[in-house]
């Protein structure tokens, strides 16, 4: 994302750049179609029975074939009725084509992850982005080609990527599973869309205000200043996007962890603990040292927009905090059940999503869908942590928030007066806060070597 991802936008300008962001947010919006909520269903499920996977495997494959059927014929329907023709149909299809084989390679390591199997599923959820390293990285850097690089290229290294990470993943389930014929079976697949719909309704919502600032800045404003804006919302973005990922794997690891404690009826409280402890430290380190440094790393990433996109990701930085908040909670929540509370949830954020941006967009352009992402965040975030607290009944008190507070007293001086004592460049720079935050983390006991012992086991 950092660097294959940078340099593609780099090459085809943020306006083309700006084109394909827009498109790829429009197809997440519909993701839901594709996955229907089985994915988290399955993790869950094969968790708690692990049995299951020899008679499931066969039937969730032509279930998710039927799926990806009925979801290009709803993107393309409703692309036509806002307007998309010609460049952007052609993108549609295969960004639509490679969201499917992203849904069912998530299908795959699902298996993978419920039977407890998290070093093999980390190997796989980077794989897709070694290759797309690889082949981005020639086509970019490595001559072999004396034509400039286009943003179908991107999309294409994406599709061979995915292929090439399912035939992986999808051996070594097999190696676990007997598969069965490839079977019709109507009536498991009724059973499971029903079983499955609050895990999907959850994933459209979240989607939604997630991912709905770059499509309503991309259709609100003219089409030039739309994309050319989606481009600088996407570089800041990305720069989020890229630290999201640390939250999202605690998330991958904890949903199938949290389901089998709370079905033994384990107490979760000292995982729920360690997890806040060390997603705390993360990003607010993250959100502070990227705040005071924003412009020097905005300028190494983006030289051509860095001024615009400077504005933006001052402003959207800050989300990563509740967003890392939300991986915990709302996995939490997600492995007790509460579905229904999850979904009205998100139903409010996407509330406000859409009030703010159209508030925003035409006076603020993309810093307006930057606050709009924020605000949204942190309601969300609020709201879990409270149903958390309601429905769970997990005790507020055993949070270690003095520890945090004294945490962010030492923290944030330090690196808001690091530009004027540090002179050794700003990566060097960014790299010493980063172990300084660390080791004010072990001074306040807010991290303990036992308790990441534990996780990390």
């Amino acid at each position: 994302m950092l660097g294959v991802d940078v340099g593609v936008q780099n090459s085809v300008g943020a306006e083309s750049y700006g084109l394909y962001f827009s498109i790829f947010n429009f197809t997440l919006l519909f993701y839901m179609l594709l996955d229907m909520g089985t994915a988290n269903f399955n993790n869950r499920n094969i968790a708690q029975n692990t049995q299951l996977l020899d008679k499931h495997l066969s039937s969730y494959i032509i279930l998710r074939l039927l799926l990806g059927v009925v979801y290009f014929v709803i993107i393309f329907a409703v692309a036509l009725l806002i307007g998309y023709r010609g460049i952007q149909l052609r993108l549609l299809f295969w960004i639509g084509l490679n969201q499917f084989l992203s849904a069912f390679l998530l299908y795959v390591r699902s298996n993978i992850s419920a039977l407890l199997m998290f070093k093999t599923d980390s190997v796989i959820s980077v794989t897709d982005r070694i290759l797309m390293i690889i082949f981005c990285g020639m086509l970019l850097w490595g001559n072999i080609t004396d034509q400039p690089f286009r943003i179908e290229w991107f999309v294409w290294c994406q599709t061979a990527a995915y292929l090439i990470t399912i035939a992986i993943a999808l051996t070594i389930v097999l190696r676990k599973a007997h598969l069965r014929k490839l079977h019709w079976d109507v009536p498991f697949f009724l059973v499971i869309i029903k079983k499955s719909l609050p895990y999907a309704l959850i994933s459209l919502l979240m989607a939604c205000y997630y991912r709905m600032d770059s499509v309503m800045l991309e259709r609100m404003l003219p089409r030039d200043i739309g994309a050319e804006q989606v481009g600088i919302y996407a570089s800041a973005f990305r720069l989020l996007d890229a630290l999201v990922m640390i939250a999202y794997l605690f998330s991958v690891i904890l949903l199938p962890l949290f389901s089998k404690m709370l079905k033994q009826k384990e107490n979760v409280v000292p995982v729920v603990r360690t997890s806040f402890s060390l997603l705390f430290l993360f990003s607010v380190t993250a959100v502070v040292m990227l705040y005071v440094y924003r412009e020097p790393v905005i300028q190494l990433f983006y030289p051509d927009i860095a001024e615009s996109s400077v504005e933006v990701f001052r402003l959207i930085i800050f989300g990563l905090i509740p967003i890392s908040m939300n991986y915990l909670f709302g996995t939490l929540l997600t492995a007790s059940g509460s579905m229904k509370a999850l979904n009205i949830t998100a139903a409010i954020g996407i509330v406000i999503n859409v009030m703010v941006n159209l508030l925003l967009i035409p006076r603020m352009q993309a810093c307006g869908s930057a606050v709009a992402s924020f605000c949204t965040q942190f309601t969300v975030a609020l709201l879990q942590f409270i149903l958390a607290w309601r429905i769970i009944g997990f005790p507020l008190t055993s949070l270690p928030w003095l520890r945090c507070l004294i945490f962010l007293v030492l923290l944030v001086p330090v690196v808001a007066f690091a530009p004027r004592i540090l002179h050794v460049g700003t990566l060097w720079s960014l790299l010493i806060l980063g172990v300084f935050s660390l080791l004010v983390g072990f001074a306040t006991g807010l991290l303990r070597f036992r308790n990441v012992k534990t996780m990390m086991r």
